[in-house]
């Protein structure tokens, strides 16, 4: 279908008078985000479902798009006013308390990794995660729970392993020698580092499986 079909498609069947080829341009280029009722109407002309057109979700909109909620759905059944839902969903700053998260991630099949990343906390958990690595592991277990409520046992042995799998690689590197060892073990640490929250939920998986 080219964007002629679409918009034609968009203005007579879904009543969106606004719909003109450009603006599909626009939302196929990404230089413009469909609004709620647009989105619906296009998986409509295009006879999909609006989580197939946004790809993987990873923001709190996307996983309600995906999910084909309206904001005044999600905001209603967590028990938050719709405006202090809306800005939410703008600022990417989840302001619920424990029960109403729960809410939100049945609502919205949220996994807990999902969840994290919704509410805002995924760098805090990122920082915990290098700092665990570098340093002491055990004294972050419990400020890891916060954000993760899982089992402490389990989120320590996970802590460990991240932190012997760093610590080890840092040794494995530098003792290859030579003037280059430093730089190398130092890319090699930032690298394992910037993917450490990935790395987190796959040790985590593992031992749940």
């Amino acid at each position: 279908m080219t964007p002629d079909h679409v918009a034609h498609g968009l203005r007579a069947s879904y009543a969106l008078p606004h719909a003109t080829p450009d603006l599909v341009i626009a939302w196929e280029r990404g230089a413009l985000t469909p609004s709620h009722p647009e989105l619906t109407a296009l998986a409509g002309v295009l006879w999909c479902s609006p989580g197939e057109l946004i790809g993987r979700p990873r923001t709190l909109r996307e996983h309600r798009v995906a999910q084909g909620f309206a904001p005044e759905d999600v905001a209603r059944a967590v028990g938050h006013e719709f405006l202090a839902y809306t800005r939410m969903e703008e600022s990417g700053q989840w302001r619920g308390t424990d029960r109403q998260s729960a809410v939100l991630a049945e609502l919205l099949d949220l996994s807990l990794p999902d969840l994290v990343t919704v509410t805002g906390l995924e760098a805090r958990l990122a920082d915990l995660l290098r700092t665990a690595a570098r340093t002491r592991w055990q004294a972050y277990v419990r400020p890891v729970g916060r954000i993760v409520p899982l089992d402490r046992r389990l989120l320590g042995e996970t802590l460990q392993e991240l932190h012997q799998d760093y610590q080890g690689q840092m040794v494995a590197t530098l003792s290859w020698g030579g003037g280059s060892a430093a730089g190398a073990a130092s890319d090699a640490g930032r690298d394992f580092l910037d993917r450490i929250v990935d790395t987190f939920w796959t040790s985590l998986e593992s031992r749940t499986a």
